[in-house]
């Protein structure tokens, strides 16, 4: 079965059809980018297919329920959110923030186990912030708190991943530690993943797919192979791209 269904949708906002007609399937294992202009919608499609906005046509489903009438803590156990904006209302230490993510596996009286603590320091050391986990968290740098927004992410030990830019403040090799963890994600637990990025040749890297958002509905969605060519991208970007294909790898320039 399916982790997520799309069937028919429609999106629009401010009156503007970003979206129309998109049927889209995520498998267990499948990494899936999404991909467009700024201002094209991706985003927003993003949110919709995590059940957060309600489609304008069509419907949204996860392992078969629909998104839109699941209550919040079984979407919770289904699907794991990463917003482009983190925000700390309260002070916690970096594990008390982690350790949120385990909040739907718990009864509504009940408190972290030792097992939640473990799962916590487990995703923090692999984002590289275990020695920081008595941290406030107010105290982060962006990226810190980015990596620490994925580790919580990755705490929830959801079965699907939707990603908004989670590269977003990252140094080089952290934006690359990132995709191989959810990568690997995909590949040895089978887990899916859909995530919004900026470069082509990162989403033909480390993706199975990618969904294309040009931001007058209409979309595109095929193999990463197939689809991230210099034409398709020069077509999306509106801008001519130069395609270099090295070693079973692919990126782009601009002409």
């Amino acid at each position: 079965m399916s982790l997520l269904e799309a069937r028919q949708l429609r999106v629009d906002i401010g009156g503007q059809t970003i979206v129309d007609h998109l049927d889209l399937s995520i498998a267990p294992g499948e990494c899936v980018a999404i991909l467009g202009r700024n201002g094209a919608g991706k985003s927003t499609l993003l949110s919709t297919l995590a059940g957060l906005r309600p489609p304008t046509a069509g419907t949204v489903s996860f392992a078969g329920q629909d998104a839109g009438t699941m209550p919040p803590r079984q979407a919770a156990l289904n699907r794991a959110w990463l917003g482009q904006f983190q925000s700390d209302p309260f002070g916690s230490t970096v594990l008390e923030t982690a350790l949120t993510g385990r909040h739907p596996h718990l009864g509504r009286w009940a408190w972290e186990t030792k097992r939640d603590a473990e799962l916590a320091r487990s995703a923090l050391q692999a984002v590289g912030l275990a020695p920081m986990e008595s941290r406030p968290v107010h105290t982060l740098s962006g990226g810190e708190r980015q990596r620490l927004a994925i580790a919580t992410l990755l705490t929830q030990a959801a079965p699907l991943y939707l990603l908004d830019e989670p590269l977003a403040h990252l140094d080089l090799n952290h934006q690359m530690a990132v995709l191989e963890l959810f990568a690997g994600a995909a590949r040895d637990c089978g887990a899916g993943v859909i995530m919004v990025l900026h470069d082509p040749a990162l989403a033909h890297r480390f993706c199975d797919r990618a969904l294309l958002v040009f931001g007058d509905g209409r979309t595109e969605n095929a193999t990463v192979d197939g689809i991230l060519t210099a034409k398709t991208l020069s077509e999306l970007y509106g801008y001519a791209l130069r395609q270099i294909d090295d070693g079973g790898q692919r990126c782009f320039i601009p002409e």
